[in-house]
């Protein structure tokens, strides 16, 4: 089992104290290898469940395992260790601007770099033929010794997602990655993601605004809304009642070029 939520309940440490809780009694099992998409409209709380899993936000109440340990249990280390065993990809992965694209992607190894390693792999990078077969698996193989800033968002978005390839992790918690993509890239981009979740038996569960193609995509549907779970069934339990009634009233109803709720800033898995 990848994680188990017990009525959990999170607030956010900056939102006032009479706010709501941004999660609420959310009771949540994933399998070891399971996909799964969360779905909802914007500010239900799925950038925030995902941070959740990433062991980003501690909860305020209710029960939270992770790989089977608690990690608001452990040692600051231990916990630190527990998160490089997760990649936590948001909708707008933080790189910095000036860095080439092999040394951001090639970060996804520092967890498991010393810190001359890591000074050394920004002088001269460590790895760039895996860097470049990163990349090539999203149609960035050019890009390889660009600059992060030359890029356009959607490609920023795919580079974030060759760290993950790169990365060791056991589960990947990907948040809007199509959110800049066209329909043939957003088609290429989870197909990729999908097939290196199911070589490792890697647990993936990634956050969508279109519907179709969570449907299409992923055999497990979460519907959030306003902190909470409203279902969660197979595709094919997934109705278009259910669908509309998990919209109901939401102004900026789901569709491919939706935008999509704000990412929090929170490191991208190797950055943690």
């Amino acid at each position: 089992m990848t994680f188990r939520l017990e009525k959990l309940t999170v607030r956010h440490l900056a939102a006032a104290q009479h706010a709501a809780p941004a999660l609420v009694d959310l009771d949540l099992v994933v399998e070891a290898g399971e996909q799964l998409a969360l779905i909802g409209p914007s500010g239900a709380g799925k950038t925030t469940l995902l941070a959740t899993l990433a062991c980003a936000h501690r909860p305020a109440q209710g029960g939270f395992s992770v790989l089977g340990q608690d990690p608001w249990a452990l040692s600051q280390a231990a916990r630190h260790r527990l998160r490089a065993r997760l990649f936590l990809a948001p909708q707008a992965p933080p790189l910095p601007p000036r860095q080439r694209v092999v040394t951001a992607v090639l970060a996804a190894r520092l967890p498991h770099m010393t810190l001359w390693q890591a000074f050394a792999s920004l002088v001269r990078p460590s790895d760039p033929d895996a860097a470049h077969a990163a990349l090539a698996r999203f149609g960035l193989g050019d890009k390889l010794y660009a600059r992060v800033d030359r890029l356009s968002g959607g490609e920023r978005q795919r580079c974030g997602l060759a760290r993950l390839l790169l990365s060791s992790a056991e589960a990947f918690l990907v948040d809007e990655p199509i959110s800049a993509l066209d329909p043939a890239l957003s088609q290429h981009t989870l197909t990729t993601l999908q097939h290196e979740a199911s070589a490792r038996n890697a647990t993936l569960v990634c956050s969508l605004h279109q519907v179709e193609m969570a449907r299409e995509h992923f055999p497990r549907l979460v519907g959030l809304r306003d902190g909470r779970i409203v279902f969660d069934a197979p595709r094919e339990a997934v109705t278009d009642a259910m669908i509309a009634a998990l919209y109901e009233n939401d102004h900026m109803q789901p569709h491919p070029g939706h935008p999509h709720e704000t990412p929090e800033r929170i490191a991208v898995g190797a950055c943690f």
